[in-house]
């Protein structure tokens, strides 16, 4: 996952609580599972990467939520690092020890203390029924910390790094919810479906070339080996002391595992927190 914009509301009491739109950018060969109930965790909603075995977003019935992107540093990347993916299937599943009711601030604090094992990582951690929601980033000289209620943006550096297409995003994010807080999900896949370029005076410098760094400077990404293999939007709206989810994935996988390019595979799916 490589672009997140989202608007977090905890005190919402009939609304929307926390809206979504996300792209997941991939290795075009690296083969994955769309959005679905797993089998062996009946009560994660997520894809699957069947090379790592974890996922790049994801939630629960009973209401917590993660996502992961990648944070752009090739020349710190290690080989025998191990997979990110799982840092959000372990929170989703109550893996590697994690206790049920575990607070997510908590969670990250002990991610963050193996922190250094892994490539760079943005992880991002709720419990919507606690209407908590936490960020941490193991490249970040700040601790894991709890986001106050706004719009923000992640994607391949800290938290609301004004990189051209996360400022973009997030204000268009934020523009449509001031028109209609409840704006169709297609909508919020449309937005992030977006081919165009920064300026090559606008890129930031990551270490890769130049001409990488242009190719990747779009919200959605077309190159020949590497680009948005999907794009998600979500929506927890608060109403009569419930809560409720509602999810959109589009993306280039027919359930096949090959890709099929551009993807246009919907899946939907609403249920209520318990």
């Amino acid at each position: 996952m490589c672009l997140i914009v989202f608007d977090w509301r905890p005190d919402a009491s009939d609304g929307p609580l926390f809206t979504l739109a996300a792209n997941r950018d991939e290795f075009l060969k690296r083969t994955a599972e769309p959005m679905h109930w797993w089998d062996d965790a009946p009560n994660l909603l997520a894809g699957r990467d069947l090379v790592g075995g974890g996922t790049w977003l994801g939630m629960t019935r009973d209401g917590r939520f993660a996502a992961l992107t990648n944070y752009r540093a090739p020349s710190e990347m290690r080989a025998d690092a191990p997979t990110r993916g799982t840092l959000v299937s372990n929170w989703l599943s109550n893996g590697h020890g994690i206790e049920s009711g575990t607070p997510p601030l908590d969670y990250l604090l002990q991610v963050a203390q193996d922190g250094d094992m892994y490539n760079g990582f943005n992880l991002l951690v709720g419990d919507w029924t606690r209407r908590e929601l936490a960020w941490y980033c193991n490249r970040s000289p700040a601790a894991p910390t709890l986001l106050a209620p706004g719009t923000h943006g992640i994607s391949n550096a800290v938290l609301d790094t004004p990189w051209p297409k996360l400022v973009h995003k997030r204000a268009e994010l934020a523009q449509v919810l001031a028109g209609d807080a409840r704006a169709p999900l297609a909508t919020l896949v449309g937005l992030m479906r977006d081919p165009r370029v920064a300026r090559d005076d606008e890129l930031p410098a990551t270490g890769i070339s130049l001409e990488r760094e242009r190719a990747l400077s779009a919200a959605f990404i077309d190159t020949p080996d590497y680009g948005t293999r999907g794009t998600t939007a979500l929506r927890v709206l608060a109403q009569d002391g419930s809560l409720s989810v509602s999810a959109l994935e589009r993306s280039d996988d027919n359930g096949s595992h090959r890709v099929a390019r551009p993807g246009d595979y919907e899946r939907c799916f609403t249920f209520d927190i318990a």
